[in-house]
C-alpha cells in the first residue's frame, strides 16, 4: 500500500549539517529536473523581501522564512517525516519513532511537497518555504507538477493507494484510482459533518496506527477489514469514503 500525505506549512529547524540536499538521492529521481526548476524559481522570488512576501504569502512574523529558500543547497537536512510538524505530523511522534516504524514509513508513506514533488518519508530535505499555491514568477506549480508527479506516483503505487492529501496537494499529483478519505464527525443523532482543521489530526492518528500495526493493505476490502480489527470506522458512501474521527480517539493499538 501507499499512503499519500500533504506536507506542513510548519517545519522543524536544524538537522544533519553533514548531509545536505542531494536531488539524485530523493525518491522518484526522475523528477530531478522538475525539482531543480522549482528550487531555482523559489530562490529567485525569495532573494528580495517584498517580492517574497507576495509570492510566498509571508506575514510579518514569517518574513524571515524566505531565507530558507536561499540556503537549500547548504542547509542541514532531516527525513521528511521529521521535518514537517503540526497537527497532522504531531501524532506520528517521528523523532521518537523506533526502527520498525521508520521502515514502515519508508516503505509506504509518500509526501507531496510543493518544492520537491512527491518524496519518500525517509528522504532527507532541508527546511523551506513554499505552498501549493505559491507564485513563482513564470513557473506555476499547478502546471509544473501534476503531469510528472502523476506519472511518478503511478510507477510506484502498488496495491491500495490511500490519499490523505488536502485538495490543493492532490491537484499537484493526481492519482485517480486512490481512496480519498473524508474525515467526518458524527453527533448523537447520527448526523455527519465534514471536519476542517481537525481532519488533519485524524489523518495523523490514522497514519500512526497504520505504522504501529505494520499494515500492508492491498485493496478496499482489506482496508475495511483492517479498520474493523482496530476499531476504526471507515465507510463507503455515495460520495466516496468517510473516516469517523471519533473512532481514532484515543488511538487503538
Amino acid at each position: 500500500m501507499t499512503v499519500l500525505l500533504p506536507p506542513s506549512e510548519t517545519k522543524r529547524e536544524g538537522g544533519d549539517a553533514a548531509r545536505t540536499l542531494d536531488l539524485g538521492a530523493l525518491s522518484f529521481p526522475e523528477l530531478s529536473d522538475e525539482r531543480a526548476a522549482v528550487i531555482t524559481a523559489a530562490r529567485s522570488v525569495s532573494s528580495e523581501e517584498s517580492n517574497a512576501r507576495a509570492a510566498l504569502k509571508l506575514g510579518p512574523r514569517s518574513a524571515s522564512e524566505r531565507l530558507r529558500n536561499l540556503e537549500l543547497d547548504t542547509a542541514p537536512t532531516l527525513p521528511a517525516i521529521e521535518r514537517y510538524t503540526g497537527v497532522l505530523y504531531d501524532p506520528l511522534d517521528a523523532p521518537g519513532a523506533d526502527d520498525t516504524t521508520r521502515r514502515w514509513w519508508s516503505d509506504h508513506v509518500v509526501v507531496q511537497s510543493a518544492m520537491f514533488g512527491p518524496i519518500g518519508a525517509g528522504d532527507h530535505i532541508p527546511a523551506y518555504r513554499l505552498s501549493h499555491d505559491s507564485r513563482l514568477g513564470a513557473l506555476r506549480l499547478a502546471g509544473h507538477w501534476p503531469g510528472p508527479s502523476a506519472r511518478a506516483l503511478a510507477r510506484r503505487a502498488a496495491g491500495l493507494v490511500l490519499d490523505l492529501r488536502s485538495e490543493g496537494y492532490r491537484a499537484l499529483g493526481p492519482v485517480p484510482e486512490a481512496v480519498t478519505l473524508r474525515v467526518v464527525s458524527v453527533d448523537g443523532g447520527g448526523r455527519r459533518r465534514a471536519l476542517n482543521h481537525w481532519n488533519k489530526t485524524a489523518k495523523g492518528r490514522l497514519t500512526a496506527l497504520l505504522a504501529r500495526t505494520g499494515a500492508d493493505i492491498g485493496d478496499t476490502a482489506g482496508l475495511l477489514r483492517w479498520a474493523g480489527e482496530h476499531g476504526v470506522v471507515v465507510e463507503r458512501t455515495d460520495d466516496g469514503w468517510d473516516l469517523v474521527a471519533e473512532s481514532l480517539e484515543p488511538v487503538h493499538v
